[in-house]
């Protein structure tokens, strides 16, 4: 399955509490989609948040965030790793 990389950009301030709180939302309808959402980072001085997913397209990925609240800003589809 397509893995992909997402980023939220502005969720300046974010503590490892309320990124427990998203990411949870993600994960609690991720099925839905067959997302499978792995990991969340987050630096809370430039707001930016990154998710790590495995999805069978990026329109389900933005589908989950859209609806657990936090639309994400940009997905990318990770085709080269190392």
């Amino acid at each position: 399955m397509p893995m992909f990389m997402d980023v939220h950009v502005n969720m300046v301030g974010v503590t490892p509490e309320a990124l427990q709180q998203a990411h949870q939302a993600d994960l609690d309808i991720q099925g839905e989609e067959g997302v499978d959402f792995q990991q969340a980072w987050a630096d809370p001085n430039t707001g930016h948040v990154f998710c790590l997913s495995e999805a069978p397209s990026a329109e389900a990925v933005k589908r989950i965030h859209e609806r657990a609240g936090h639309p994400a800003d940009e997905v990318h589809e990770i085709t080269v790793t190392a």
